[in-house]
């Protein structure tokens, strides 16, 4: 029997997903498309490897000791990320999210004893208890506190251009025509796109955003716009952010959340892959990418969570007919 690779520990397990062509979805787009399987990190998503990137760089520079707190806002994937990495190199953990988080996240970031503070989300971006503005200030009232601030520390993004990037290189073999993802934090597309576009500089980058985000109207006019109400997780802001690199950008598209969930719905259905929102998003921009080029092209994306954090939402019928979305 072929002996199997064993790990030190689950923070060894991340990265190094699997890419995937999907099938059954695409079938009225010229070329190929693949999606990069970034729910099958240990704790469920793309965040894992900001998490253990970001505390892991911060360790060697000397920000954070063993025992200290560590403070971040999150959508909940990046907390969960945090969580397993707090766990096993003996920090403690408090998370800053939004009330409309889904039940499935609070639920696991309970169970991995994570202290967390809820936010109102209708508060407005300018408040000081918003959920961009309260966290940096709770961490600098906390003594031996590390803030890894996701939104705006440019390791997020190096971990993404260190290890997602070439992963996808490597597993298309370098023949990429276009790559679409979501637009949250801005370190996963912004990180990926980067060392993509240094291998192959015609490598043309597109971004979702979600309706009510402030990226989009920033992107297309350079206005800033009030942002409004919408309800995918892990995707937009309300505050322009500097991991967002809108250099490395080609093309924005701006997704409703009921495109969104309903093509995750049909992702699920179709493919067999259960996929959170953010996927359902990715899915949809590349059905609008296909309709503006004229040639078979091999796209590329990324499916950055799974459906087991929204089943009381994207994946519950009535929770979607009482959003009138059904």
């Amino acid at each position: 029997m072929e002996d199997k690779k064993s790990y030190d520990s689950i923070v060894d397990c991340v990265g190094h997903t699997p890419m995937v062509r999907l099938n059954h979805v695409t079938t009225d787009i010229a070329g190929e498309v693949f999606a990069k399987l970034e729910f099958l990190n240990p704790m469920g998503s793309c965040k894992d490897r900001i998490a253990r990137y970001m505390i892991e760089k911060a360790e060697k520079t000397g920000k954070i000791k063993k025992g200290d707190l560590i403070i971040e806002n999150s959508s909940g994937n990046t907390a969960m990320g945090l969580a397993m990495i707090a766990i096993q190199k003996g920090y403690r953990l408090k998370v800053v999210v939004r009330d409309r988080i889904s039940k499935e996240k609070l639920d696991q970031l309970k169970a991995l004893g994570v202290e967390i503070h809820m936010v109102d989300s209708s508060l407005p971006p300018e408040s000081p208890y918003s959920y961009n503005n309260i966290t940096p200030l709770m961490a600098k009232e906390t003594p031996n506190c590390y803030f890894p601030d996701q939104h705006n520390n440019r390791d997020n993004n190096e971990a993404h251009y260190l290890g997602t990037g070439p992963e996808i290189w490597e597993q298309m073999q370098g023949k990429i025509d276009y790559f679409v993802a979501g637009i949250g934090t801005g370190g996963t597309i912004g990180g990926t796109a980067h060392f993509l576009k240094e291998k192959d500089p015609h490598i043309q980058v597109v971004a979702i955003d979600p309706v009510g985000s402030i990226f989009y109207d920033y992107f297309r006019n350079g206005k800033k716009v009030k942002p409004g109400p919408y309800l995918l997780e892990g995707l937009g802001d309300e505050f322009l952010i500097q991991c967002a690199d809108f250099s490395v950008i080609d093309d924005m598209f701006q997704v409703s959340d009921k495109e969104a969930f309903l093509a995750a719905r049909e992702l699920t259905l179709r493919e067999g892959i259960l996929a959170g929102g953010s996927s359902g998003a990715a899915l949809w921009g590349i059905r609008q990418l296909a309709k503006k080029i004229k040639r078979p092209a091999r796209i590329v994306t990324i499916f950055p969570d799974g459906a087991s954090r929204y089943l009381s939402t994207i994946y519950n019928d009535e929770w979607l007919k009482n959003q009138g979305m059904m």
